[in-house]
């Protein structure tokens, strides 16, 4: 992930949350490394900064959080605004039409970011505003819409990858250059139709529906050329497969709904793809339905392609890095631990034991490849977040930041579309979403937090 950009964001990730369990597709495999953990570098942690909630009387969509060198930047009611990365008064605010729909997860090299948003003008008002935002500058650069039939398309989700903005929904898809210029449209009379895309710097992944019925998908993931949409690879995804959330496109790694998740995770396994030839080859399968190594925790939305959160992948440690459910171990005073897979077999291949304090969840990378894990508060008996590093070799982790346990009441009720970030040594908690007022509390909730270490 580009030095500019959060290692996680979470959605979480901005978006937070999963669920998984198991190693491969029987379960088996060995044991692998296991870490401990030191908090003597710790970092004391304060407050930096607080986004407040704007009024509302229903829930309305605010998704996306995101830090350049320059900004740290935050979706809200119908704009997005941004703020000095060490916290102060806004910088600039993109006012946006409508309420917020969809965003890319990750800003690209150059700052920009891709949302779907709402026109309150239409009647009703739906999805159908595309719009690229410079978060460096604060500006709309462009603002755009899909016709077909001389009506605006809708959509349901939007990404960024390899220089190409990509739109998809129920009604459609459609794309265009970063500088505005379109490139290609779905045609809604053809049986096979993308459901959505995610993006890297270089590559542009799209989740391909070829069943002609929504109750019986035939889902493929393609590799596809940015500019043409040319398949360069396609593999296709098991029979029965409903949904499927692609939470790393270089390796491509895939998370998908049988039917069988539980507990609304959206995900029933995760799958390693080699998609370097034409014919996409499966590498390693990960179950989240019990099994030898127990269940694990992530977060992903119900059917977009983006957007999981929760949990870590590195291409140079050819690993999958997911937060367990409970302790491995059942002496543990841990809360849980997080477990290392191998993208080649989808064997364990490492843990490193929790803390006692909170969950810890890993959400990205450092810039040195270390998996970064906050460590969740706890309302109830107000024990603060924190943010560890774990060595992808060694498996110890090092406790980097310790949030004031002033604040640990509020940073605990971020639970519900909880955004997460970490970038040059400041922790990022928010949330996706604009909600009234919670009676049951005297302290308002902000739209977002900033913690970063004492000056």
């Amino acid at each position: 992930m580009s030095r500019s950009r959060m290692a996680v964001v979470a959605g979480a990730v901005l978006a937070a949350g999963l669920v998984v369990s198991g190693c491969g597709a029987d379960g088996g495999g060995g044991g692998g490394k296991d870490g401990s953990g030191a908090e003597s570098a710790a970092a004391q942690g304060v407050l930096l900064n607080q986004v407040p909630m704007a009024k509302v009387s229903a829930l309305t969509g605010a998704r996306g959080m995101w830090t350049t060198k320059k900004n740290f930047v935050k979706a809200d009611l119908k704009k997005i605004v941004g703020y000095p990365p060490a916290g102060g008064k806004a910088r600039w605010t993109v006012p946006l039409s409508g309420e917020i729909c969809w965003s890319s997860s990750r800003p690209t090299e150059d700052g920009l970011i891709a949302v779907v948003f709402k026109n309150d003008k239409d009647d009703p008002a739906v999805c159908t505003e595309i719009g690229l935002v410079d978060l460096n500058k604060g500006a709309m650069r462009w603002h755009k819409q899909a016709l077909e039939d001389g009506s605006a398309q809708m959509f349901d989700e939007v990404t960024i990858g390899g220089g190409t903005v990509a739109a998809a929904g129920t009604s459609g898809s459609a794309a265009w250059t970063v500088g505005g210029k379109p490139l290609w449209k779905s045609d809604p009379g053809k049986k096979c139709q993308d459901v959505g895309y995610a993006g890297g710097d270089d590559k542009l992944i799209a989740v391909r529906d070829c069943g002609g019925d929504p109750e019986h998908p035939k889902l493929d993931v393609q590799t596809v050329d940015p500019r043409t949409r040319a398949v360069k690879s396609s593999h296709s995804l098991p029979a029965g497969t409903e949904n499927a959330h692609v939470m790393s496109v270089d390796p491509l790694v895939v998370g998908i709904d049988s039917g069988k998740a539980q507990g609304g995770m959206s995900v029933s396994e995760f799958l390693s793809i080699d998609d370097s030839a034409a014919r996409g080859k499966l590498l390693g399968t990960i179950a989240t339905s019990g099994g030898k190594y127990g269940k694990y925790e992530i977060d992903c939305p119900a059917t977009e392609v983006e957007g999981c959160g929760q949990f870590a992948v590195s291409k140079k440690a050819g690993a999958l890095y997911l937060g367990t459910q409970d302790p491995l171990d059942a002496g543990s005073e841990a809360k849980n631990d997080v477990v290392a897979f191998s993208l080649k077999t989808g064997k364990r291949i490492g843990k490193v034991a929790g803390a006692e304090e909170g969950r810890l969840l890993p959400i990205g990378l450092d810039e040195g490849g270390r998996v970064i894990a906050y460590q969740e508060a706890d309302s109830i008996s107000e024990d603060a977040g924190a943010v560890w590093r774990i060595d992808p070799a060694s498996y110890k982790k090092t406790k980097a930041l310790q949030n004031p346990a002033a604040h640990a009441e509020i940073e605990g009720r971020f639970t519900s579309e909880r955004e997460l970030g970490y970038a040059d040594g400041r922790l990022y908690v928010g949330t996706g979403a604009v909600s009234a007022p919670d009676k049951v509390y005297k302290e308002k909730q902000p739209l977002a937090m900033v913690f970063g270490p004492k000056k």
